[in-house]
């Protein structure tokens, strides 16, 4: 799945070449919230920690 969707984006990037910028644009503005890479990072932790299942 996470192929299909970085192949669109690539061939929406390539059909439309000034897009680009504004996904650089898009990208650079959120890494700069810390606010929001603390999110993205717990919401990554919390998915993988309950994709293991059950372990007594």
């Amino acid at each position: 799945m996470k192929l299909l969707i970085l192949g669109a984006l690539l061939a929406l990037m390539l059909l439309f070449p000034s897009l680009g910028a504004a996904v650089l644009g898009v990208a650079v503005a959120v890494v700069s919230e810390p606010l929001a890479v603390a999110f993205a990072l717990g919401l990554v932790a919390g998915l993988r920690a309950r994709s293991r299942g059950w372990s007594r």
